[in-house]
This record gives C-alpha cells, sequence and structure tokens, in this order.
C-alpha cells in the first residue's frame, strides 16, 4: 500500500466510524439531536411510577424535604452556592479570587485583583441572619484579616475592617483574601492529596457513606499535562487500592478518571491517535484498579466526546486481561437525549462481556456549554433536554432500565433531589442486599439528605460521595461547574430553601410538571432552537463534525463533489468563451487536480463594465423585496450545496473540514443578514451607486466573495466581481449559484483573472464604487488610483477595504493558562496563520512568559498538519509554493538574527504539498517584525506590568490596527488597555465571565 499522501482519491481516508454497524449504536446516533417533544413522548410512560407507588414516593419524598429542613440552612458549599449564584456580580467575582489568587505569580497583579473584584461588590447583604458561619466567615475572608474570620459579631467585625484596612491596606488584604480561598477550596475538595483525602474520609465511612475519589484537573493541554495526570491517577489507585483492604468494588472506595485529562486530542477528530495512544493508557489504569478490585468510572465529558467514549469502554470491557473483574465503570447524563439508548447499549455490552458493569446515573454538568455550543455552531437541535422536568423524567426512565438490569449492571444513582431518592427507592422494591444498587451524591452537597438515606436509622441503603482532591489551584473549573450544575433557580439544592415552595411542591412528579407545558413536550420557551437564534432571519445550518450520522452523510457528499469538473471562466453575457484553460491544483495534495480555469483577458473589462453599466437601471429598479428574497433563495441554494462547496474550500483553497463549515455558514449568513438589513433599512437610505468592482481574496475566497456582492446586488447596484487568482472554481461556483436564485446574469459577472484585470476594472471609469478585501499594499494602490477621478455628480468614488494587520494580545499574569494557550492555537495557527485577523504577536508578562510559552509549544506539538481531505487535520497548507517560501524566508532572517525559532514537530510537514510548519518566535522588539507574514509564524514578546504603556504604544506604532486581543481578569486593565489601543475589533477574554466579540461594520451607509 502506498504511503497515505500519495493516494490520489481525495477523500478516501476522511474518517473512520465509530461504533461498527451495530444496530444500538445506530440508535444512539440518530438520537443525537431528536427533537424534544419526540424524546418525551417515547420516555413519559416509563418515567410514570406504577399507581400503587405513587402514595409511597410522595409520602417519602414529603418527609426527606422535611427532615432536611428541619436541620437548617447549608453550610459549606451548598451554602455558598446558595448565596453566590453566577447570575450576582459578587458569585463572578468571588469565583475569579478563588481559582486565580493562587496562580497569579506577582503581588501587584494579584493586589490589583483583589481590588478589582472586592471594591464593586455589595458583600455586606451576603451577611448576617440566617446565613451559615461558613458563608459569613467566606464573605468577611475576602475584605479584612484572617484573624477575623472567626470574629463573633457583625459590629465587632465591621469596625474591625475599617481600622485595618486604614491601617495595612492592600497585604493584609492580600493575606486575608488568600485564607478565605483556602477555606473554600477545603469545603470543595476532599483534600489536597489523596493521602489527605482518605484521612478525611474515615468520618463519613463509619457512618456508613462510601467514595469514589476524583483526581481534580480538567483536560490536558499538552502532552506533559496528560502525563502527569496520568502518574496521579497511578498513585491515587495505589493509595485507594490499599486503603480499601480487599473491601471490592462495590463495599470498597474507588476512583473516577476524566479521559480528556489522559489525553491532548481527545476529541472525534482525532479518533485514530485516540485510539492508539489513550486506550494503552486507560487500560494500564483499568487493570491497576483490577489489581487491588476498586471501583474505577470513566467519567462523562461534553456530548461531542461521548461515542468516542463508548468505543473506548467497549475496548476496556472486551479486554481479555479485564475479565470477571466488576469495577469497571461509566457515568451517563441523563439530559442528553441519548441517555436512554446508551443505558441500552451499555446493558448489552454488558451481556456481551459477560459481566456486571457499573453505571453511575447524572442529571448532567455541561448544561449550559451544550446549548451556547449548538446555537454558535447553528446545529440542528440540542443534545440535551431544555427543561429541569424532562431532565428529571429522562433519569427516573433509565433509572429504570438499569433496576431492571440489574443482573448485568451496579446502578449508582447521583442526586440530590429528595423526589428522585423517593422515586428510585420504591422503583428498586423491597428486597435490597448490598450491591444490589447505591446512591452517590457530591462532596459537600449531598451529606445532609443522605444522612436520611444510609444505615439503620435512615433507608438503609449505602450512598458513595464523589470526592474531588487536588490543590487549590484546579478547583476552577470545577467550580465553575458545581455552581452552574446545582445554583441554577431550578435546581432542587436552590429549590429547598425557598420558602415559598412546600413539601409538596418540591416532591411533585416530573411527569405532571412537565404536563403543565402546552404541549406536552416542548422545549423552554426562552431557550431559543440554534436555528432561531436571530430575530431577523434564520441562522445558518452547522454541522456537527462529531455527530456519526452527519459525517457519514458528508463524507459520501465530499467524495461525490470529489468527482465533478469544476471549471471557472469569465461569466459575462455576449463575451465569446473562447478561453485558455489551466490546471487548478490542490495546495494541500498538488498531484490532485481540483479542474480548471480560463483567466479573463485586460480587453474583456471595458465589455463586461458596459454590460453591468446597462443592467444598473432595470436592476436598481427591482423592488427591495425581490432582491432581499433572491439573496434569500442563494442561502437556501448555497445550504443545499453545503457538501459539495465545503469539498471545493478543502481541494482549492486547502481548508480543513471544521473551517470548510464555518465559511460556507458564513457566506449563508451574509446573504440572511444583508437580506434583513435591507428591509429594515431601504428604500430611502442608501441610493444605488452603479457598477461596483469587488475585489475578493483567497483566504476566505466563499464568504467574504458572497459578502460582498450580497452587500451590493441588495442595495440595487451591479456586480463585477474579481476572485483571487488561487480560487477562481469557487467563485465560478457562487456566482452560479446566484443566478440561479434569480440575480440577472448582466447584474452579476465574473472576471477571475490576476491582479492586472482588477487594476483595470479599478480603472475603469464606468465603476461607481470599489469593495476590497486584501492587502494594505494594495489597498493604498486603489485609493491612489481612486482619488484621480470623481463620479458623475463630483463626489469620490467610494472605497471599502478591509486590508491586513500585526494583530496584537496582550496577556497579564492574572489569565487562565489554558485558555491563553487554546486562544493562540486558534488565532495564530487555525487557517495556517492565513486569516487577517489571525494574531501575529503575543506579549506575555514576564512573570508568566516561561510557563505559558512551555505549555503553547507542548500545545502546538499535539496538532496535527496535513492533507485537509481528512477529518483529523487541524492545518493545512499555506496557498502557494510563493506564500511558502515567502515565509520561510521571513523565519529563516530572524533565526539567523539569533532569535530563537520553536517550529512544529522540528520542521517536518508532509512533502504532498505548500505547507509550512508552524513557527513559534521569541523577539526582543517589535521592530524585528517588519511586514505583515501571512502564515502559521507567532511572534512572542515579553513585557514588564510597569511597561504596558510603552508595548501599547510600539503596538500602534506598528501602522495596523485590524483586530487586538486581551487576556485578563482585571476590569482596570480592560477599561485602560481599550481606550488606548485603537483597532477595528477588540476581542477580551476574562477567563471566567466569557468573551467579547467584534461585528463587521456594515455595507450600508446609513
Amino acid at each position: 500500500m502506498p504511503p497515505q499522501d500519495e493516494r490520489r482519491v481525495p477523500f478516501s481516508d476522511f474518517y473512520r466510524p465509530l461504533g461498527g454497524d451495530s444496530p444500538l449504536r445506530q440508535r444512539i446516533s440518530a438520537a443525537y439531536r431528536r427533537p424534544e417533544p419526540d424524546c418525551l413522548a417515547a420516555l413519559a410512560p416509563e418515567a410514570e411510577p406504577p399507581p400503587a407507588l405513587r402514595p409511597a414516593i410522595g409520602d417519602l419524598a414529603r418527609r426527606l424535604i422535611t427532615a432536611l429542613r428541619r436541620k437548617g440552612q447549608p453550610n459549606g458549599v451548598s451554602g455558598l452556592v446558595k448565596e453566590y449564584s453566577l447570575s450576582s456580580q459578587e458569585g463572578v467575582a468571588l469565583m475569579c479570587l478563588a481559582e486565580a489568587l493562587l496562580r497569579i505569580p506577582d503581588d501587584a497583579t494579584r493586589d490589583a485583583l483583589i481590588r478589582d473584584k472586592i471594591i464593586g461588590g455589595d458583600w455586606r447583604s451576603h451577611l448576617g441572619a440566617g446565613r451559615s458561619v461558613f458563608v459569613n466567615a467566606a464573605t468577611w475572608g475576602l475584605v479584612v484579616a484572617g484573624t477575623l474570620v472567626g470574629a463573633n459579631s457583625e459590629e465587632n467585625l465591621a469596625a474591625a475592617v475599617t481600622r485595618l484596612v486604614a491601617r495595612f491596606g492592600e497585604p493584609i488584604i492580600r493575606r486575608s483574601t488568600d485564607l478565605a480561598m483556602e477555606m473554600m477550596g477545603e469545603q470543595f475538595v476532599t483534600g489536597e492529596t489523596i493521602e489527605a483525602a482518605l484521612r478525611r474520609a474515615e468520618k463519613l465511612e463509619a457512618r456508613g457513606f462510601g467514595y469514589s475519589y476524583d483526581m481534580l484537573g480538567e483536560a490536558a493541554t499538552t502532552d506533559r499535562d496528560a502525563q502527569a495526570y496520568l502518574a496521579a491517577y497511578e498513585r491515587a489507585i495505589h493509595a485507594i487500592g490499599k486503603a480499601s483492604q480487599g473491601r471490592g468494588a462495590y463495599a470498597g472506595p474507588g476512583i473516577s478518571i476524566k479521559l480528556s485529562a489522559l489525553h491532548p486530542r481527545y476529541a472525534r477528530a482525532q479518533a485514530g491517535r485516540v485510539m492508539d495512544e489513550l486506550v494503552p493508557r486507560v487500560r494500564d489504569l483499568a487493570r491497576l484498579a483490577r489489581s487491588y478490585d476498586i471501583g474505577f468510572n470513566i467519567d462523562a465529558e461534553e456530548a461531542d466526546r461521548l461515542e468516542l467514549s463508548l468505543d473506548i469502554l467497549e475496548s476496556l470491557a472486551l479486554d481479555p486481561d479485564l475479565a470477571g473483574w466488576k469495577g469497571l465503570g461509566f457515568v451517563v447524563q441523563a439530559y442528553g437525549k441519548r441517555c436512554p439508548f446508551v443505558i441500552d447499549w451499555i446493558i448489552d455490552l454488558a451481556r456481551r462481556s459477560e459481566r456486571r458493569l457499573m453505571v453511575r446515573l447524572v442529571k448532567g454538568a455541561y448544561w449550559d456549554s451544550e446549548i451556547k455550543r449548538a446555537q454558535v455552531d447553528g446545529l440542528a437541535d440540542f443534545p440535551v433536554f431544555t427543561r429541569k422536568a424532562h431532565t428529571d423524567i429522562s433519569y427516573i426512565a433509565c433509572a429504570r432500565r438499569l433496576l431492571a438490569a440489574r443482573d448485568v449492571v451496579f446502578p449508582q444513582f447521583a442526586t440530590h433531589n429528595a423526589q428522585t431518592v423517593a422515586t428510585i427507592f420504591h422503583l428498586a422494591g423491597p428486597d435490597f442486599t448490598f450491591g444490589d444498587y447505591e446512591f452517590q451524591c457530591l462532596h459537600g452537597m449531598g451529606e445532609p439528605l443522605y444522612d436520611e438515606v444510609v444505615g439503620e436509622d435512615g433507608l438503609g441503603r449505602p450512598c458513595r460521595i464523589y470526592a474531588p482532591v487536588g490543590t487549590h489551584e484546579t478547583l476552577l473549573a470545577y467550580l465553575v461547574r458545581r455552581l452552574l450544575e446545582n445554583g441554577a433557580n431550578s435546581s432542587f439544592v436552590n429549590r429547598i430553601w425557598d420558602e415559598t415552595l412546600s413539601p409538596e411542591d418540591l416532591a411533585a412528579d416530573p411527569v405532571e410538571t412537565a404536563r403543565a407545558f402546552a404541549p406536552f413536550g416542548s422545549p423552554h420557551p426562552l431557550v431559543r432552537l440554534p436555528g432561531n437564534l436571530y430575530e431577523d432571519r434564520r441562522n445558518s445550518l452547522g454541522l456537527d463534525l462529531s455527530d456519526e450520522q452527519a459525517l457519514g452523510a458528508l463524507e459520501t457528499e465530499l467524495r461525490a463533489s470529489a468527482s465533478l469538473s469544476w471549471r471557472a471562466e469569465p461569466l459575462v453575457p455576449g463575451l465569446p468563451s473562447l478561453r485558455q484553460s489551466r490546471p487548478v491544483f490542490n495546495p494541500a495534495y498538488l498531484a490532485d487536480q481540483v479542474g480548471e480555469a480560463a483567466f479573463a483577458l485586460e480587453r474583456d473589462v471595458a465589455f463586461a463594465a458596459e454590460v453591468a453599466a446597462a443592467a444598473f437601471v432595470p436592476w436598481s429598479q427591482t423592488p427591495v423585496e425581490d432582491r432581499a428574497c433572491i439573496l434569500e433563495r442563494a442561502a437556501d441554494a448555497l445550504q443545499a450545496q453545503r457538501g459539495a462547496l465545503m469539498g471545493l474550500l478543502m481541494r482549492e483553497a486547502g481548508k480543513t473540514a471544521a473551517n470548510a463549515v464555518a465559511e460556507v455558514r458564513e457566506a449563508i449568513d451574509f446573504l440572511r443578514y444583508y437580506a434583513a438589513q435591507a428591509r429594515l433599512s431601504l428604500p430611502g437610505c442608501t441610493a444605488p451607486l452603479g457598477p461596483v468592482v469587488c475585489i475578493s481574496p483567497w483566504n476566505f475566497p466563499l464568504a467574504i466573495f458572497i459578502g460582498q456582492i450580497a452587500a451590493a446586488l441588495v442595495c440595487g447596484d451591479t456586480v463585477l466581481a474579481k476572485p483571487a487568482e488561487e480560487t477562481p472554481l469557487i467563485a465560478a461556483a457562487a456566482v452560479k449559484i446566484l443566478h440561479g436564485a434569480g440575480v440577472p446574469q448582466d447584474a452579476l459577472v465574473l472576471l477571475p483573472g490576476d491582479g492586472a484585470i482588477g487594476a483595470s476594472l479599478v480603472a475603469n471609469p464606468r465603476m461607481a464604487a470599489v469593495l476590497f478585501t486584501g492587502s494594505t499594499e494594495v489597498a493604498k494602490l486603489i485609493q491612489r488610483a481612486l482619488a484621480r477621478r470623481v463620479s458623475a455628480g463630483g463626489d469620490p468614488i467610494p472605497l471599502i477595504a478591509e486590508t491586513g494587520g500585526q494583530n496584537a494580545m496582550i496577556v497579564d499574569s492574572s489569565a487562565l493558562a489554558e485558555q491563553v494557550t487554546a486562544d493562540v492555537l486558534a488565532s495564530a495557527f487555525d487557517s495556517a496563520g492565513q486569516r487577517c485577523s489571525a494574531l501575529r504577536i503575543l506579549c506575555l508578562q514576564e512573570e508568566i512568559a516561561d510557563r505559558q510559552i512551555a505549555m503553547i509549544k507542548g500545545a502546538l506539538a499535539e496538532l496535527t498538519v496535513g492533507r485537509t481531505d481528512r477529518l483529523c487535520a487541524d492545518i493545512g497548507p499555506v496557498i502557494s509554493q510563493e506564500a511558502k517560501e515567502r515565509i520561510e524566508a521571513h523565519i529563516d532572517r530572524l533565526a539567523a538574527q539569533g532569535l530563537a525559532v520553536h517550529r512544529h514537530g522540528g520542521g517536518a510537514v508532509p512533502a504532498s504539498g505548500t505547507f509550512v510548519a508552524p513557527a513559534l518566535i521569541e523577539i526582543d522588539s517589535l521592530d524585528r517584525i517588519g511586514q505583515e507574514v501571512f502564515g502559521p509564524v507567532l511572534h512572542v514578546i515579553r513585557y514588564r506590568r510597569a511597561a504596558l504603556d510603552s508595548l501599547i504604544d510600539a503596538l500602534q506604532a506598528t501602522g495596523y490596527g485590524l483586530t487586538f486581543g486581551l487576556h485578563t481578569r482585571l476590569d482596570e486593565v480592560i477599561d485602560h488597555v481599550t481606550r488606548r489601543v485603537t483597532a477595528g475589533n477588540v476581542y477580551i477574554n476574562r477567563n471566567v465571565v466569557g468573551a467579547v466579540v467584534g461585528v463587521h461594520g456594515l455595507y450600508f451607509k446609513c
């Protein structure tokens, strides 16, 4: 078999399906984005308890609720969750402080963070009667010395605050805040080490509780991270195994692992690497756990990783070295629409593998991010339920399936909801033996409820505590997830303390609650489906590249696209079509001829200008509504032909699959956006100008090409479109779609060609305006050319230009390193750095520079550079051999100056195309860079906090100002930097609060 890069058939190795042809796996895939009403119609009958059990369930739920309320307001984590929700300013500030303080290396930034988060908060409103000692102490610890945490009266505390702040200032506040954060960390984590956690667990174990330990830490960013997590898991398994003393997987403690912590590329697109590299690591851990006979649960993560995790679970379940072991477990999230089918598949796997599998059923931990990701990506529907009652229904239905298969699964019901506990207790029946099933709760949150469940004084059913272990520096992601999960108004943890709700309200059957929603099973009205995200138009439909059914359909479309004969030529009515053709090759695989193009000649420009000028009056007099409808029909046609267009983008422009999806969506959004804006703004706001030249770039050969044309057409202008020389095929396909949607052929003409064609168009006296996206140098040439003439009315000829940039990002020492790394890789190296908005200059505060650079290098090493007709490709080629040589010359020049140059993979890239190994270059001055480098090259410079203004001045002096990025947790830094920076778009990531995204300017002059 020849090497992969020598195979000539595009998309022959696009992806490897998961799950084989199992009918149960196909049912899981089909349910990924099933409409909510359909899901509820199937689940409700299963979730409804038998009539004979309903009174007993209600009585027990009310009894548990009454007992819980009798104990008083919650202490510890539950109290903090209730007091400081993420919907409050103080809640956000507290989360920011809790995670950031112990990470920030320099006192100046730590003091600034404390000032930033403390001063603006209404902390006094969180003090006083009805609040736990812990909440009061944590609150006061935010603003006073640590010695005050134990003070016994609010009056004394207030007086002491005034005195101490006046006397000692920021250092004493810094220490008090540290102590408050450490105290909060102790409430959220069982111990900083597994040994400490095991010791702390002894007290509750004596009362009948069990434990499953989770080593804190989220997804690995680098392989070094993954190896560290692997070593931590190994140490933990040894410690837990020794502490278990042979009690077995059901009676003894166990461990929970996150697959994302064990491999930096645990994602669907990297399934081949995951199965080759991650599975052996997990298998070794499982074998170690088996040697001690302790429980080993694979934690649930985001929905796009579910099917990949099922393949991993199956490989472990069928491993002969793990045969007969009952400790292998898996976590399933009931808020996922696929959950019932996953349960069915796991039960089948248990029977096939002839082992009893542990299944922890949880309600779900990533709801907010699942909803937002689906909306942003324009997916068909959500993978999760949008109503709390619907999740509860799914949970009970899945619980019944697990209880019915107790011979092959060990159900572990993780819930803090008294009604759910009561329902499961009675559905399971009175006959119980140890190892039949168990309940689970989170450390610091569920113990008061389960005191009523475990032991002879309770219900006699076991409860296992999910116990996070780790240092305070690892808290943030876990902390925020717990608050989002349990701090919502609909959460039982919150509602239990709402005195306006009676025990009967809290004990309501979720099926009965759901029946109050009309129609039954309808989604939450405030959670907009992705397609309905905008008020004035439909959102473009995206494509989930983790969805097995979507991937299968896409592969078929991509292969069909590769078999088409793609051709570009001038599309001007009446222009002779005899032109010499030239082949167009795939920059990612130069042996692949994508199609052929016949370029326009300079003499064609005058003819095309006459045609467009003659078409202006009839097109400009076409009603605005008709023009808008044509754009919307074109958008629908683009959507229908998405697969073919993606295939063309991936081959002619070297786009990765993810970039191709995004580009088709952007083109569709441009069409619908301008159609909607036209209805709002015209007539009267913008008068048509006449024939307009649209010169578009190769880096967004469909989106920007369509965007320019759509804006001009909907305003009543005719268009002469000149696409980039490198990507004529995509332009020709787009123009044909617009013609097919109703744009007259003479109102939109296509002139593919080199730069001389663009110059001739700009110089033609009939041109009423120019829209240009490309280099700053060419934009200035166009500007000078247009400055030499005026319109028939004596006005200047409008030029709308979007040009390149030396785009910079400033990162201070308060930023979250993992988030910075993700954003840097996406901005600097996605699209092989071939975006005008790509990150070129990364400015790191000197205290964090070494660690941040090491993390970026490690994460960069994990990216795949290769042919873009494969799903696994992260970075494709640069557009041409000329571009490659120009970029390599820049890198060589800086290396010759003695600067440290780091290349991805040591410079090894596929030889099949025009690839450039991504480069990270440490510079000591911005003067080293010179002109913009349009490729995967990132320049890194260090700065001192006190010299921030000097850095901003130097960035401004480069003469570029397209985009600018900032990573900080400090609002005062955001305010200061954004006041001083002049850039078209400023992107801010506060690391906790979220990102602010810039918006392109409008074509409309109004």
